[in-house]
């Protein structure tokens, strides 16, 4: 009995490998191509050309078959329907500015968070008059910009800075592809607009720069945002953005070919030349070093920041419907939360841009 018992063991044996190979041998392939996969969107601006650059050269799949995934990267040319799409789910990840991650996705209740805190403005985004000096002369004048984008809120704090208010002018919304146009006519006497549009204004006779953003360190910050929700549970593509991140961070500062193609490439990207592009990122404040992200997102002072913002989006009616304060939407950062912490839809961690600090990734 004890040999029959032993013989059906080995015969059951040798069919459930045999069954085993079979299924290997039919789906072994597909199910090793049967990855995770995740959408990336990017529009043009000069801290977000290097996602470009990065799935141009390969880098981002590199690091998406490291951790054994699939990272697709879209352009988006309207910027503000890449975060519409994110919000309405058709991208994992997008990249965004501060305030855009606030009152976009967070206040329509998609709990995102900051993976990557890439660079601030510090002199990309600014204030134009035309035959005018001083940023006190726009007491009256109607300015043109984009409605409820963070250069009305760069009007804002620019108009706090000499004692006005937005009372003291008349906001005209007007789209971003038409305010270069807008302001080569005669009515047209103020702007506030980014690069590379403001340098093309600046440019421009009568033209003077009246503020920009380097006035206001570290409040227009450019993020990487991805879904918390798929964020906890996939980790795997935290790390594998963040690797890819830094590697192109760390080409964009080799002074040598390589460094040089990946500037060249990010400047066609842009829409603009060598000289253009680096034009552009001496008016940023780029955060090639992970540890220095680490160190402004850890900050008391982005806490203070995402304050300011979250008072100008509720004054402005963008937190959402029946937001009885600035800070309905909670917003947590390293150094506490801002606002309602039994509502938190905004949140920058750390985590991963100190694990590339730390070499771990």
């Amino acid at each position: 009995m004890k040999l029959y018992s032993s013989v059906l063991r080995k015969i059951s044996t040798r069919l459930a490998l045999a069954a085993t190979l079979c299924l290997t041998l039919i789906s072994g392939p597909a199910l090793a191509e049967d990855k995770p996969t995740f959408r990336l969107a990017w529009s043009i601006y000069v801290g977000w050309v290097p996602w470009d650059y990065g799935n141009s050269e390969g880098i981002i799949n590199k690091w998406a078959d490291k951790y054994g995934i699939e990272i697709e990267v879209v352009q988006v040319n309207d910027y503000i329907e890449s975060i519409n799409q994110y919000t309405a789910g058709a991208f994992d990840a997008t990249v965004m500015t501060n305030m855009d991650a606030l009152t976009i996705p967070a206040a329509s209740g998609v709990d995102s968070t900051a993976l990557i805190v890439g660079d601030f403005s510090n002199g990309n985004d600014g204030i134009v008059l035309k035959d005018a000096a001083e940023l006190a002369d726009i007491k009256g004048q109607r300015v043109n910009l984009v409605e409820l984008s963070v250069s009305h809120y760069l009007l804002a704090r620019a108009l706090e800075s000499v004692g006005m208010t937005e009372r003291d002018v008349t906001v005209v919304n007007t789209a971003d592809a038409d305010l270069v146009s807008a302001f080569a006519t005669k009515d047209v006497t103020s702007v506030t607009t980014w690069n590379p549009l403001l340098a093309e204004i600046v440019s421009m006779p009568k033209a003077s720069k009246v503020f920009d953003s380097s006035q206001i360190p570290g409040e227009i910050i450019d993020l990487l945002v991805v879904n918390s929700d798929t964020l906890a549970q996939n980790p795997e593509l935290g790390k594998a953005l963040t690797g890819a991140w830094y590697e192109i961070m760390s080409q964009m500062q080799m002074d040598d070919e390589v460094g040089t193609k990946a500037l060249e490439f990010m400047a066609a990207s842009s829409g603009t030349d060598l000289a253009g592009y680096k034009a552009q990122l001496d008016s940023t404040k780029m955060f090639y070093q992970p540890a220095d992200a680490v160190t402004f997102t850890e900050s008391e002072t982005l806490k203070d920041t995402m304050g300011k913002v979250a008072e100008f989006s509720f004054k402005h009616g963008l937190l959402g419907e029946g937001a009885p304060d600035a800070g309905f939407i909670g917003i947590e950062t390293p150094a506490g939360v801002f606002g309602d912490s039994s509502n938190v839809l905004l949140r920058f961690n750390p985590t991963f841009m100190a694990m590339a600090a730390k070499g771990e990734l």
